[in-house]
């Protein structure tokens, strides 16, 4: 198991202090598992209340077992009031909640058993702090990445004439899993189903999904609408397998694509296209350059080869071509054309130009990038060509 320095925990919740002070708040409640875990290194059922000087305090439901300075166990939020009283604390007047993440239910229970505090929204905040990365997060990202290319170079051994893109994921989820894959990503947003990952084959990478994802996939159930729906693997069509990078809590993020059998021309132009425009961002991109930017230069190399009826999608096409990776698989930055962000050191991006090709399938590869002082460090170091199987 790896464990977080106690210094970094300290240098985390001094990030979170300073915007309690900045909000000029009097406390904050943190209760989602991602944030907990980046704060705690554990995850409980109950409230980790963060006030600006003090140690912060955890009101734990589940479960029992932890000790330590300031662990409260209680059964209920109505009891918090008191234990505050019991550490001479006053009730809060501003109160900030991820709100992004809380139920309304839970967010009013809350302010009701403390007395009405007003509320603010810290969950944008917490992301941005998460963005940065310290040494000891990226060198995670980098030990995912690189567990990440050795199960990926297991692909071809896998594969067998007549298999279906369910057979097939079925067959590197257990690679994955032997490898040390956590078995879920974590996705923020609403309605972001936690999965393994995807596999589109064919025209399945064409069926448009309720999910926030570069890519759809109609899945096996409406229940999980995404990703392989048990399409036979049949020549003249490709396989993109973009498997989470699950292998430490932090993630890095990878796609490669597979032919099966000889493919057409435009195949192999779109999904060199795909790598062109990872190359020169890689090769450009520094500290300061704008988001937009990055889309801006995959949307003008898609015009130039006239790939932008496939660009992204065909019936529902994606307006972001990466996205920052960590704790969760969709952290800022966001590189989409609205984006006000730019690239900082210390950040971890991953970069997926996708095309989609009716009849074909999709093609194009995903890595993942740490952002240097100097530039972008790849560090999902695996083939990126069109490799058949």
């Amino acid at each position: 198991m790896i464990s977080t320095p106690k210094e970094e925990l300290i240098a985390r919740l001094r990030k979170v202090q300073q915007v309690i002070v900045d909000q000029q708040a009097d406390a904050c409640i943190i209760t989602t598992s991602v944030n907990q875990f980046y704060l705690n290194d554990s995850i409980f059922n109950g409230y980790f209340y963060i006030l600006p000087e003090s140690d912060p305090l955890l009101f734990i439901k589940r479960p029992i077992g932890i000790n330590g300075n300031g662990v409260e166990y209680i059964r209920k939020p109505e009891q918090i009031p008191d234990i505050l009283n019991q550490y001479n604390l006053p009730l809060p007047r501003l109160l900030l909640l991820e709100a992004d993440a809380l139920s309304y239910t839970s967010v009013i229970r809350l302010q009701t058993a403390l007395n009405m505090p007003k509320i603010a929204n810290i969950s944008q905040k917490m992301r941005e702090i998460r963005a940065i990365k310290s040494d000891f997060e990226l060198n995670q990202i980098r030990e995912s990445a690189k567990i990440h290319a050795e199960v990926y170079s297991q692909i071809p051994a896998i594969y067998r004439p007549g298999m279906t893109d369910i057979d097939f994921q079925i067959e590197l989820e257990y690679i994955m899993r032997k490898a040390g894959s956590l078995g879920i990503f974590r996705s923020f947003g609403e309605n972001m189903d936690i999965f393994m990952g995807s596999i589109l084959t064919g025209n399945n990478a064409q069926t448009p999904s309720p999910y926030d994802y570069a890519l759809g996939g109609g899945g096996i159930s409406p229940l999980l609408p995404l990703g392989a729906n048990g399409t036979p693997l049949k020549n003249g069509t490709t396989l993109m397998i973009d498997m989470a990078g699950n292998y430490r809590p932090y993630m890095d993020d990878m796609t490669r694509t597979f032919a099966i059998g000889k493919m057409p021309e435009i195949a192999y132009h779109a999904h060199q296209v795909s790598i062109d425009i990872h190359n020169e961002i890689w090769e450009t991109a520094k500290p300061g350059t704008l988001c937009s930017d990055l889309y801006l230069l995959a949307e003008k190399k898609t015009k130039e080869n006239q790939l932008e009826p496939y660009f992204m999608g065909t019936v529902q096409q994606a307006k972001f071509i990466g996205h920052g990776v960590g704790l969760e698989i969709n952290e800022p930055p966001v590189l989409t054309l609205r984006s006000k962000e730019a690239l900082q050191p210390g950040m971890a991006i991953a970069l997926e130009p996708k095309f989609v090709l009716p009849g074909i399938g999709a093609v194009g590869i995903e890595n993942t990038y740490i952002v240097n002082e100097n530039g972008l460090e790849k560090i999902t170091l695996f083939e990126e060509a069109l490799t058949t199987l």
